[in-house]
């Protein structure tokens, strides 16, 4: 096994989970902001669970006797309209999954098991991610604007 080619790619996994995460903690202050509360927890738990993803691969890299590169591997995007917000969740999630299985395959390539069965693992759990972000659009696209107007009335009706 090759340990510096297993941390390099673990290293790229970090890079995508830190960007998810900051990106649905973003959507997740806009959408608590606007009252969609329903939606805004849906953000904030998904983005948790991208921490809990980076710091099992940080472990990983470290077991390996690599150095964890805490960098996102892009920018998070300012989208403001819920509909843009929930298409490019399901984007990120479905790029994720086709990433972690190349990544997975990479591993066993390099003789590397346990990192192969944590990006199986890791696969799992983002097409979750993916399936809840593709639930949502088909609510949007279901049920229209009154799918947020029922979540914001519920959160006025709550306040006051």
């Amino acid at each position: 096994m090759n340990k510096e080619k297993s941390v390099e790619i673990l290293n790229k996994a970090v890079a995508m989970e830190m960007t998810a995460l900051n990106q649905y903690m973003y959507f997740h202050f806009l959408c608590e902001d606007r009252g969609y509360e329903p939606l805004a927890a849906i953000f904030k738990r998904t983005s948790i669970v991208e921490m809990i993803h980076l710091e099992t691969l940080a472990e990983r890299i470290l077991f390996l006797g690599g150095d964890v590169l805490m960098k996102m591997d892009a920018p998070v995007k300012n989208l403001h309209e819920v509909e843009d917000m929930i298409k490019y969740s399901r984007e990120l999630e479905e790029t994720t999954v086709e990433a972690y299985n190349g990544f997975a395959k990479q591993a066993s390539d390099n003789a590397d098991s346990a990192t192969k069965k944590l990006f199986e693992e890791l696969v799992q759990a983002e097409e979750g991610h993916f399936d809840n972000f593709d639930i949502e659009e088909k609510n949007l696209a279901g049920f229209g604007k009154e799918y947020l107007t029922l979540q914001a009335y519920k959160h006025s009706k709550e306040v006051a």
